[in-house]
């Protein structure tokens, strides 16, 4: 497999991919942040669920969610990315198409959708809009 110079890119994007194709689930490679943000993802009501599946290579396991057999996800974008990290304060967490959306934020306290962020008046890199 190649080495990958941006995996939570990857991860949203297989999740995107998986979400229009109508694939009922995908898999990624784990790590601890791709996992907190499929928990985000899951809390938000863009995933039925997520699973660790350890064996020979330890993988993220996610189901997309789908309404009347169209995907939850509409679109998203990765916004801070390898090459240009882009930071928030607590007051410029942005709202995602007029709070139909959700952000997700790396920060201090770990990662956390942004309007989690906002109640705890907390800042850090924006990772990605969803909607």
């Amino acid at each position: 497999m190649a080495v990958l110079t941006d995996p939570i890119s990857d991860f949203l994007t297989r999740f995107k991919n998986a979400a229009r194709a109508g694939n009922e689930e995908f898999t990624a490679p784990y790590s601890k942040i791709k996992a907190d943000i499929a928990r985000i993802l899951q809390e938000e009501g863009y995933l039925w669920n997520y699973e660790v599946v350890t064996g020979e290579r330890t993988e993220l396991k996610a189901k997309p969610k789908f309404v009347d057999g169209r995907p939850v996800l509409t679109d998203l974008k990765r916004v801070s990315k390898p090459g240009r990290r882009h930071y928030v304060g607590a007051d410029e967490v942005p709202r995602v198409m007029s709070g139909l959306g959700i952000s997700i934020l790396s920060t201090s306290k770990g990662v956390m959708s942004g309007g989690s962020a906002k109640r705890q008046k907390l800042g850090g890199e924006l990772l990605a809009n969803i909607w």
